[in-house]
């Protein structure tokens, strides 16, 4: 590994205003543009999402981290924003303006679960700006055998209700996210620690809330065949939220498609199988 995949590269960090709100982003490294869209579990950023993937990726891209709406140092959608539009309209609402903002048209989209299901909105939205979709486990474009909500999903929904957030109930969560979660300890602390701000707790309830009301997320199922971009699809064979079982749909439906399962891997293959989710990615993204 050379030098400067293993120093953690500078972020500058930016606040774009959108007529939505105010998005903060983070940006490091040069070369083709690679927007990296966050989860969408207690505590979520997009920094605190990718940090560790950024070393090998910066040298090869520019990074662009923004945080999603209700999640980091960007807006909070309120109960009646989210009763008008689901998150993930919001969210490509948010990132196209954002984009627009800071001159960018053309990019690489990648996104996990939730960001997932916005990186699908985002390439059928725009699909002359995406060169290229990677999608983690992606929400709305996956369309499972089994009963939903999933075991991570119910973890999401339960973890601010009762006596709101712990340090164990974080522990829990990580559980279910990961196949090994006693490697991520310090994960479920800095997590924990970012799901106590009190406009991002507001804002979990409404999400919530509105999840139920619309029972579940987007169907982007139905679309995804009219996806134009060459996409890569990554995802843990042991995935508990977004469950493997939902990548066939999309496996057949997306013209130029194709798939890479983990062993041993639960929901977040950036942070559980670091060295192949790069290499992957920077493989793909480089083809001609």
């Amino acid at each position: 590994m050379t030098k400067d995949q293993t120093e953690e590269p500078k972020l500058v960090e930016h606040t774009v205003r959108t007529t939505l709100g105010p998005v903060a982003v983070s940006e490091t490294g040069e070369g083709p543009v690679l927007v990296m869209l966050h989860g969408g579990g207690p505590g979520a950023s997009a920094v605190a999402n990718y940090h560790q993937n950024l070393p090998a990726l910066a040298p090869r891209f520019r990074v662009l981290l923004p945080d999603q709406p209700g999640f980091g140092g960007s807006y909070r959608p309120t109960e009646a924003d989210l009763d008008a539009r689901s998150i993930t309209e919001i969210t490509v609402d948010a990132l196209l303006q954002t984009l627009d903002t800071l001159g960018i048209d053309r990019f690489h989209l990648l996104g996990n679960s939730l960001g997932g299901a916005a990186a699908i909105a985002t390439a059928l939205e725009v699909p002359e700006r995406v060169e290229k979709l990677v999608l983690m486990a992606p929400g709305g474009g996956w369309l499972p055998f089994g009963p939903t909500p999933t075991e991570g999903q119910k973890a999401m929904f339960r973890y601010y209700n009762g006596e709101g957030p712990t340090p164990k109930k974080m522990r829990d969560f990580i559980g279910v996210m990961t196949a090994e979660p006693k490697r991520w300890a310090d994960t479920a602390q800095a997590r924990y620690e970012a799901s106590l701000d009190e406009s991002h707790i507001a804002f979990y309830h409404a999400y919530n809330a509105a999840f139920a009301k619309r029972h579940g997320m987007d169907p982007l199922w139905q679309r995804v065949h009219r996806i134009k971009a060459p996409t890569l699809l990554l995802w843990g064979r042991d995935d508990r939220t977004i469950t493997l079982d939902g990548a066939q749909l999309m496996l057949k439906q997306i013209r130029d498609v194709r798939l890479h399962v983990f062993g041993g891997c639960g929901h977040w293959v950036q942070l559980e199988r670091r060295a192949e989710f790069e290499r992957l990615v920077t493989d793909f993204l480089g083809e001609a």
